[in-house]
């Protein structure tokens, strides 16, 4: 696996090109180019042509081999003639715009389909061996999976598949591969009819291409030399690409038994990456585009493609970066508005794809199916009326009544208007793609309704100034519009747009999308653009999770001081919920009797950073981790007792150190991480011995609560066992036990969910806003899989996974538990990444995704006992960790690290990282031994060493003498 950098290169047509040249435009963006001038070079020519283009104007000087190396490298191939999606054919449809999805966080005000893909590629790549330097995908398609990857096949070409129906996949290329789960490719069909899909699948298995390809840079090579280049020439090399393709062309020739022979190509290993939860959405088409915008705003669970049945009548009305006056008919189905101005004199209808419209006051009736582009040209003032219709293909020649335009015959369209093709000036055997139709006008000119209503009527009325004013007029055709629309301009208007609508939002609106918005890129987008956002409604009541959110955001736009603010905030919501169940503590022990408390640390193994508010209160909370005893003993312990004097003792054995408490002011002061007993003096207060907490209001002062309901005072006692910023979950345990051995000592009869929730609220006392998976891995025995649902009342639902193998692992040395040496306290890490967090940042949003998947691909790995199912989760872990946040493996670890390289499978740090516990795997108990020897003759510094860990089979205990 590899964390290196994935750069985006983009194939667009000229205008799209130009379109990512002048916009600030997406971070994914690395490297626009489109095919030569007059050429179509398909999809493998054109990939060929923009690594050539790419690699000779960022890389000059270097070889193939070096360039590659150097970051992998995803395509995005986006430079069809698009034409039936004709509104975004000269942008190019990775750039097409999407709206805000329900129930998705971290989504940017200006999202574009090419936001959503780079996503998908981005957790694909992360986790591909690094053999695989390039990606291709297709810029028509979104994939998404809601299950972790399986491990990787090592292979020259690497295909993502989804599993479909067999009327699916006749619309698709489709991989054909043996019944077992090897993911060897056998053969590649493009387009095979359901009935011959049927027939190969009593022998075969088989998934839908999505189109989304991992290549070496062996496969690199051989497309190169498939497209006449030499892959050893230097960057920028001239010489002529031939066009290829490569799914009608490459891929038949690919898998152990093809159907096209091809000695180059069939000599490349190829393997099927199959996604168990994979979905394929097309925006190939306008049906296309609505329907895959409705499913996934409800997601189906039943099919696995979208978008691409030509009877497909999913979509309703979508309006984004648009203002619209004119009232939308009842029950209007599949209108998509989108950069456009539809004033009040508009009537509309269905079917309906309206873009690129400047502001105006136009009369105009669409009949049903007609859509209307209007677009600048870099060349010329004016704009062209590009109209058409909802279902046109775009293709055929002019003189073919078969062609249609506007849902008509193009023939019929010029007899219905008394013209013929030669007085357009126009050859019958044109393609419609060819044929200038669209007349370029004044923006401001006044007879554009007239123009509008003479082109798009079946039947127009017999207007010789009209035919006059279309036949004189300069015409562009779609094609020409590739390279000659103003797209700077069209995307200046789509942001006016955008800032107009964030400016207009009232409080209620705000609160809706605060959520789902990815702030920091709102943030961005509002400075960039001097959009005045409303002043922040005042909260209704109670703190909601939006009041959070809007107060990161406030600050994230210079609007507020400090940031402390939404941390604020977050603590409110969870500490007032505690004080709705505040608890009466009574005396529950004898004169001579000892409370003893004592825990496990836990082994985070996966999923660490789901359980951290306010994630887990948006989106539930996945971890698997380990309650381990170590040296043999459980190393978190507490002891408590009554003494004759009505204080509160409390004392750190570890420490050396010890504190009497008087009165209620000295309990609740100083309850920060590392405040001098803030844990001890926070587990007393949640207790009842701090009145806010307590059910009847506490007393008078301290020592009358102590002498009414426990006859005396209270001694406590800690031992934390293990260093302070070891990554083992110390401060959660021990403030867990403490509330279990307080519990006890007081009658308060809490039980498991008890003293998670309790702390829980203890960690926002302490003002460290920690997560949830330590304190339960460690009152929780053994291995497991813990999961929260979405709420503000985390109830962890347990899952205990079978530990023998693991068990065994630490036996025979397989698995090592080291202590560094060094610390890092995970409060600064965590406030890091909770900032993120507050923001909806997407790349902090979709990493935490991401390790919630690998705590799913964990517990299945673990419960099938696969050979390497731990060491992927490890690997997994420490890889995700690192991405979110790469202070976690500074350079002491990484000497640590490299030194013990040659015999260690997998190893991560426990907890946040930067320091503390490693959790080293080795292939073999001899690797082990090796690991050993080598740390002990060389270790990092003095305080380094190795633990004897063991599996804790009882978790958090509480006792009495």
């Amino acid at each position: 696996m590899n964390s290196e950098r994935m750069d985006c290169l983009l194939s667009l047509p000229p205008a799209g090109v130009r379109a990512v040249a002048s916009s600030a435009g997406s971070d994914s963006i690395f490297f626009a180019a489109s095919d030569p001038p007059g050429r179509q070079l398909g999809s493998g020519g054109g990939t060929v042509n923009l690594l050539m283009q790419a690699w000779a104007q960022t890389a000059p000087g270097t070889s193939l081999t070096d360039w590659l190396a150097s970051s992998r490298k995803l395509i995005v191939h986006g430079s069809g003639q698009s034409r039936r999606l004709p509104s975004y054919a000269a942008e190019g449809k990775p750039l097409l715009p999407l709206p805000l999805l329900p129930q998705e966080s971290g989504q940017a005000p200006n999202q574009r389909l090419l936001d959503l893909q780079c996503q998908t590629c981005r957790r694909v790549f992360r986790h591909a061996p690094s053999s695989y330097r390039l990606m291709i995908a297709c810029g028509d398609v979104h994939v998404r999976n809601e299950a972790p990857v399986p491990i990787y096949p090592e292979a020259d070409v690497l295909i993502v598949g989804i599993h479909s129906s067999p009327e699916e996949a006749s619309r698709h290329g489709v991989m054909f591969c043996a019944p077992d789960d090897s993911g060897t490719l056998r053969f590649f069909l493009q387009k095979p009819s359901s009935e011959r899909v049927i027939e190969l699948a009593g022998d075969h298995r088989y998934l839908l291409d999505t189109g989304m390809w991992l290549l070496s840079e062996r496969a690199i090579r051989v497309l190169f030399s498939q497209c006449g280049v030499a892959p050893d020439a230097p960057a920028g090399a001239s010489g002529e690409i031939q066009r290829y393709e490569l799914f009608d062309t490459f891929a038949l020739a690919l898998g152990c038994t093809p159907g096209v022979a091809d000695a180059e190509v069939s000599a490349l290993s190829a393997a099927v990456l199959p996604f168990s939860q994979g979905r394929f959405y097309h925006f190939g088409t306008n049906r296309s585009v609505l329907a895959s915008v409705a499913q996934l705003s409800a997601p189906a669970e039943d099919r696995r493609a979208f978008g691409y049945a030509g009877d497909e009548t999913g979509g309703g009305v979508v309006v984004l970066h648009a203002q619209v006056d004119a009232p939308l008919p009842a029950g209007a189905r599949q209108i998509w508005i989108e950069n456009a101005c539809i004033s009040k004199g508009w009537h509309l209808s269905d079917r309906h794809v309206l873009t690129g419209i400047p502001i105006n006051d136009w009369r105009l009736r669409l009949p049903a199916g007609i859509c209307l582009d209007v677009l600048g040209l870099n060349d010329d003032p004016g704009v062209a009326l590009r109209v058409y219709g909802f279902d046109d293909e775009s293709r055929g020649k002019l003189e073919d009544r078969r062609t249609h335009w506007m849902g008509h015959s193009v023939v019929s369209w010029f007899e219905a208007r008394g013209l013929s093709l030669a007085q357009a000036g126009l050859s019958g055997d044109l393609d419609i793609q060819d044929a200038p139709l669209f007349p370029v006008v004044a923006a401001d000119a006044p007879d554009i309704p007239k123009l509008l209503h003479w082109m798009i009527e079946q039947h127009p009325w017999d207007d010789a100034t009209l035919s006059k004013r279309w036949m004189t007029a300069p015409r562009v055709s779609a094609s020409d519009l590739l390279q000659r629309a103003d797209v700077t301009a069209r995307q200046k208007q789509r942001v006016g747009l955008l800032a107009q609508s964030l400016a207009s939002f009232d409080s209620s609106r705000w609160r809706e999308a605060v959520g789902r918005l990815n702030l920091e890129a709102t943030a961005q987008f509002v400075q960039n653009h001097a959009v005045k956002i409303a002043p922040p409604a005042p909260p209704r009541g109670a703190l909601e999770l939006a009041d959070v959110h809007d107060a990161m955001f406030r600050f994230r736009i210079g609007h507020a001081p400090e940031d402390v603010v939404a941390f604020e905030r977050l603590r409110e919501i969870l500490v007032n919920r505690m004080t709705l169940h505040p608890v009466t503590p009574r005396r529950n022990l004898l004169d001579d009797q000892i409370v003893w408390g004592r825990a496990p640390v836990r082994l985070d193994l996966a999923g660490g950073w789901t359980d951290t508010p306010p994630y887990c209160l948006e989106h539930g909370g996945h971890v698997v981790n380990v309650a381990v005893n170590l040296n043999g003993q459980p190393p978190i312990q507490a002891f408590a007792r009554i003494c004759e004097e009505p204080h509160i003792v409390i004392r750190s054995i570890d420490l050396g150190i010890g504190e009497t408490l008087t009165t209620y002011a000295q309990i609740a002061e100083s309850t920060a991480l590392g405040g001098g007993f803030g844990i001890a003096r926070a587990a007393l207060r949640l207790a009842g011995f701090d009145p806010k907490f307590h059910a009847n209001g506490g007393a008078a002062d301290l020592a009358t609560q102590l002498r009414r309901d426990f006859g005396g005072g209270i001694e406590l006692s800690m031992l934390a066992a293990v260093p302070k910023g070891s990554g083992l979950g110390t401060s959660s345990i021990l403030a867990a036990t403490l509330l279990g051995t307080l519990g006890d000592l007081c009658g308060l009869s809490w039980d498991r969910t008890e003293l998670f929730s309790r702390t829980l609220v203890l960690e926002q006392l302490l003002t460290s806003g920690g997560g949830w998976q330590d304190q339960v891995g460690g009152i929780i025995p053994g291995l497991k899989l813990i999961e929260t649902a979405p709420g503000l009342v985390q109830q962890p639902v347990i899952r205990w996974l079978p530990s023998q193998a693991m068990q065994d692992a630490a036996s025979d040395q397989r698995l090592l538990l080291y202590y560094t040496g060094l610390t890092r306290v995970a409060h600064n890490i965590l406030g890091e990444i909770v900032r993120g967090i507050f923001l909806n940042d997407a790349a902090c949003l979709d990493l935490i995704k991401e390790i919630g998947l690998n705590a799913a691909y964990a517990a299945d790995a673990i419960q099938q006992q696969t050979p390497h199912g731990i060491t992927e989760t490890i690997r997994r872990s420490w890889q995700l960790n690192q991405a979110l946040d790469s202070g976690v493996n500074p350079p002491a670890v990484q000497a640590i690290l490299k030194q013990i390289a040659p015999w260690t499978t997998a190893a991560k740090l426990s907890g946040a990282g930067g320091g503390g516990y490693l959790i080293i795997l080795a292939a073999t108990p001899e690797h082990g031994q090796q690991i050993q020897q080598s740390l002990l003759a060389r270790p990092p510094n003095p305080r380094a060493r190795f633990v004897k860990l063991s599996i804790s089979e009882t978790g958090l205990q509480v006792t009495r003498s």
